[in-house]
């Protein structure tokens, strides 16, 4: 029987994964940020163990390898490894999540139930329209979905699912890795790469049916902390310097028309306030910066910094510290070296039908980490659509359709070597 006529698993196991909470926690210093995330973790295990993958383990930091075993009698071939994050995003609520099943989806706006303003249209969601016929799940209206990223979770469980069930399928050694923490950048930051040990690696964490990404941001995460000077404010004329006030002429002085997420696209980077916290004393401003380009990371550093000695120099009396520290960098710098890994997948996504659409994520994944840790990793679509939202949603179809291509990729490194 072809993957053509096999009944698909995705879909189900993905309702049942969804409704378990595993949202991250970036104020969380420990590993995993939240022990929740293993609630699910352990399922997934428990599962590879019914299938047959008697390997499957959960170590303490939260990270699930299991392998499928190799069924060709060559040799060489690399272990690939396939990737998806257990964790949901701490945008939006993650609790209590009720899936729907939407079958045969005819094109209308999908009105939530538990929150009927929460209403996913074609027209603010046009990838709809290519999806009409398709069965979507959403949630109810009250939490996100979870599609990001359980649907690659999900359509992993079910490619394991049918390469235990098919022997005959030729293929190497396939390693399999859940991480926790993607959500709030720490996604591998404990992984154990010798334990994986893998060669080349593919992340379950794209959008539409038919993109394969290959590059991503480069990023670095920047702190300015502003200094002022404390009087009492009964006193304080000609002594007091207020630091939330200079950190706020700070942002104040920021581009609004260039430089930031709302007004960017494309290849262009940027530069993006995420945190704003202080007080009299001491003001602390946190940014994110981006760009497809690394080199361009250290340009918009000494801006920013510019800016924020611009805003000093406004309080005699402030001072002013920055840093910089590296959070990951765009994976194509490695993947230009190995360019089989992108050239297989596209072979695959033909075999299976789906024209590949080489694509650049504004964003990072796992892959982007694991790339510079020695496992060159592009990303490979999901169906995931309206990430970290309440509009959040999935076809089914497009998680089947990863299904097959997973299977025709594994077939080709087996072929080729």
């Amino acid at each position: 029987m072809g993957i053509a006529k096999y009944k698909h698993t995705a879909a189900e196991r993905f309702m049942k994964y969804v409704t378990v909470d595993t949202q991250s926690d970036p104020t969380s210093p420990a590993q995993p940020s939240t022990e929740k995330q293993k609630d699910l973790s352990r399922i997934l295990v428990e599962e590879l163990k019914a299938m047959g993958i008697a390997d499957a383990e959960l170590d303490e930091h939260g990270y699930v390898y299991a392998t499928i075993p190799s069924t060709t009698d060559k040799k060489d071939i690399p272990v690939l490894c396939f990737c998806s994050h257990v964790d949901t995003a701490p945008d939006c609520s993650g609790t209590n999540v009720k899936p729907i099943l939407h079958k045969s989806y005819d094109g209308s706006d999908i009105t939530l139930p538990d929150d009927t303003s929460v209403v996913i249209s074609t027209k603010d969601h046009p990838y709809l329209k290519e999806r009409i016929g398709d069965d979507i799940i959403t949630a109810s209206g009250n939490t996100l979905l979870g599609a990001d990223d359980k649907a690659g979770v999900a359509i992993i469980m079910d490619l394991a699912a049918y390469l235990i069930q098919h022997p005959e399928i030729k293929h190497g050694k396939i390693r399999i890795l859940f991480t926790p923490d993607e959500e709030i950048g720490r996604g591998v930051a404990a992984v154990n790469m010798e334990k994986l040990g893998a060669e080349f690696g593919y992340t379950l964490d794209g959008g539409e049916r038919g993109h394969l990404e290959g590059e991503t941001f480069s990023a670095d995460a920047a702190t300015v902390t502003f200094n002022g000077v404390s009087a009492h404010p009964g006193y304080a004329k000609g002594k007091m310097v207020h630091a939330i006030k200079v950190a706020s002429a700070f942002v104040d002085m920021l581009p609004k028309d260039e430089w930031a997420p709302e007004v960017t696209e494309g290849m262009q980077g940027f530069v993006h306030p995420v945190a704003m916290e202080g007080g009299l004393e001491k003001a602390t401003v946190q940014f994110i910066v981006r760009d497809f380009n690394t080199a361009m990371l250290a340009k918009h550093e000494e801006r920013l910094k510019g800016i924020a000695e611009a805003a000093v120099a406004k309080f005699p009396g402030a001072t002013m510290t920055f840093a910089v520290k590296e959070q990951y960098r765009n994976m194509k710098e490695i993947l230009d070296g190995c360019p089989q890994v992108m050239d297989y997948a596209e072979e695959a996504y033909k075999r299976a039908g789906t024209p590949a659409q080489r694509m650049s994520i504004r964003g990072g994944t796992d892959g982007s980490r694991l790339s510079f840790m020695g496992l060159p990793c592009p990303n490979i679509f999901t169906g995931e659509m309206g990430i970290h939202s309440r509009q959040e949603y999935v076809s089914v179809q497009d998680m089947e359709k990863a299904v097959e291509i997973l299977v025709r990729l594994s077939e080709i490194w087996e072929e080729k070597a």
